[in-house]
């Protein structure tokens, strides 16, 4: 199973995720610091909120989560394959969690990510694993 990430800007975390819970019938899966997370079944969807003054209300970015590495190296190529300039792998640490991720921008700059989730992380800022393969900034 995959499902499509909506990353959004809120000006107030409380408030954004009082309405996100009561609009999809959920509870966050994670709420940590300027950031809150759901994992909504019907409709699937990856729904993350990043607290962010002055940016209420705007994308942050957008992406697709799936279940293995797997994926998201066959993501990668598919694209490279169809001319989109990748970030290419990278293992990192952020968001409170542990991935591994490619980013391609779009043309409006919309930036997207695939990515699967490995495990929790105390760690929001990015931290990739090995940094001279990086080529992109985090979510945040």
């Amino acid at each position: 199973m995959s499902r499509v990430q909506l990353a959004i800007n809120v000006e107030n975390l409380d408030e954004a995720i009082d309405f996100c819970s009561r609009l999809f019938d959920a509870v966050p899966a994670k709420v940590k610091p300027s950031y809150a997370n759901f994992a909504i079944a019907e409709p699937p969807l990856k729904l993350v909120l990043f607290e962010n003054q002055g940016k209420g209300g705007s994308i942050n970015h957008l992406g697709v989560e799936v279940q293995t590495t797997e994926e998201v190296l066959t993501a990668e190529d598919r694209l490279t394959r169809a001319d989109m300039v990748t970030t290419g792998i990278d293992e990192t640490q952020c968001c409170y969690a542990e991935k591994t991720e490619v980013w391609v921008d779009g043309p409006d700059g919309v930036r997207w990510e695939w990515y699967v989730k490995h495990a929790d992380s105390d760690q929001f800022e990015n931290v990739v694993i090995d940094p001279s393969q990086s080529k992109r900034k985090c979510c945040t």
